[in-house]
This record gives C-alpha cells, sequence and structure tokens, in this order.
C-alpha cells in the first residue's frame, strides 16, 4: 500500500527526517515511535499528501504521491485517508452530529457512526460540552464516515487518561480487523498490545 524510499525532509539548515525507508502493506496496524524530534508528525504528513519531502519518495498503490497534482492529492486524502489528532480539530460551533457529517462525501450516516460510538445521547452537543474522551471518539467518527482505507493518527491518546487512551486503540483495532490499515504516532505503551509491529524512528544526527 504504501512505500517510503529514502525519504528526508529539511526546513532550511534544519533536518526534521533523515533518509527513512519504510512498507506498509495493506491491513497491517503500525505504531511509530521515538524521542521527540526525531521526525515522527514529518513523516504522517508526508504520508498525508500535506507535506512534500526534500528527497526520496512516497508512494501509494504504486504511484507517487508527490508526483500527483494538489487537486489528485486533496482527493487522496479526502477518498482514502482518515486523520486523527492529539487536539481534535472538532469545529466548536457545530454539533457532534455536524462535526462528522461536515467531513462526509459518501452518505454514510454520522448518526449510525456516533451510535457505535456510544455517542447517542451526544448529537446536538458541541465539543466544549463533551469530555476528551468524547471528543476524541467524535474525531475518530469523523475519520471513517468516509470509509477510508488509511487511518494516519498522530498521538490520539496524547491527552486522556488511562481507560479512554485504550478504548480508543481498540476502535482503531476494529477498524483493522474489518480490513483497514493504520499508522499511528503514539509515545504510550497502550498501541504495542494492538500493532502488528513498531517502528523506531531516531533523532536527525
Amino acid at each position: 500500500m504504501i512505500t517510503c524510499e529514502k525519504v528526508t525532509k529539511c526546513f532550511g539548515e534544519v533536518t526534521a527526517l533523515s533518509p527513512f525507508d519504510l512498507e506498509v502493506k495493506s491491513g497491517e496496524f503500525i505504531a511509530v515511535k521515538g524521542a521527540s524530534g526525531c521526525g515522527k508528525t514529518t513523516l504522517l504528513l508526508m504520508l498525508g499528501g500535506m507535506l512534500r519531502p526534500s528527497g526520496g519518495t512516497v508512494n501509494f498503490d504504486g504511484q507517487n504521491l508527490y508526483d500527483r497534482p494538489r487537486a489528485a492529492r486533496a482527493e487522496y486524502r479526502a477518498k482514502e485517508v482518515g486523520f486523527v489528532f492529539q487536539m481534535f480539530h472538532l469545529v466548536p460551533y457545530l454539533s457532534v452530529e455536524e462535526n462528522v457529517q461536515l467531513a462526509a462525501r459518501n452518505g454514510l450516516s454520522a448518526a449510525d457512526l456516533l451510535e457505535q460510538f456510544g455517542l447517542e445521547h451526544r448529537f446536538t452537543h458541541t465539543p466544549g460540552e463533551l469530555s476528551a474522551g468524547e471528543r476524541q471518539r467524535v474525531a475518530l467518527a469523523r475519520a471513517l464516515v468516509n470509509e477510508p482505507r488509511l487511518i494516519l493518527a498522530d498521538e490520539p491518546t496524547g491527552n486522556l487518561d488511562p481507560k479512554n487512551d485504550r478504548q480508543v486503540f481498540e476502535h482503531l483495532s476494529t477498524f483493522h480487523r474489518d480490513g483497514g490499515t493504520v499508522i499511528v504516532v503514539t509515545h504510550g505503551s497502550t498501541a504495542d498490545v494492538f500493532a502488528d509491529r513498531i517502528v523506531e524512528l531516531k533523532a536527525p544526527a
């Protein structure tokens, strides 16, 4: 599904990601770990088609993502990828249901998804009225509403307590068991139980 070949990223004189190779097969659950500053989030942004590498190639289904025009990369993100972030990035003035439906492109019911996440009593609430765990479940529902093939999650449980931490990974595991591919950046140990393998990144020298 995804291959990175000698991928690097520099911001001026600063190296954010040293030359890096990665192959992720369809249906894998990968946990990406490493010290702060080693390029984990940078890698995730490149896999999502949002940050062009300084060198090397990022391929999805055998095609270089960054040979595609910008509109085609936007279509890739909308159709193939669901994103989950540590800070949730929900629209504060929209209801829970509206936040999920806003991302929908294929008619999948936001209400049905939210019920699966145990949020049927929160449809009309805004994000500010939810707990951190509930906000992350809304964000997960939003990531899944277009039935993507790939979930990219950047520290999705960094702001959660242990109970909600595990619950998020259980939802990601359900997506994985149904055939989805998961790449999650994490500092914690919960992912170790669910991931097929762990990829360690090292900070640039």
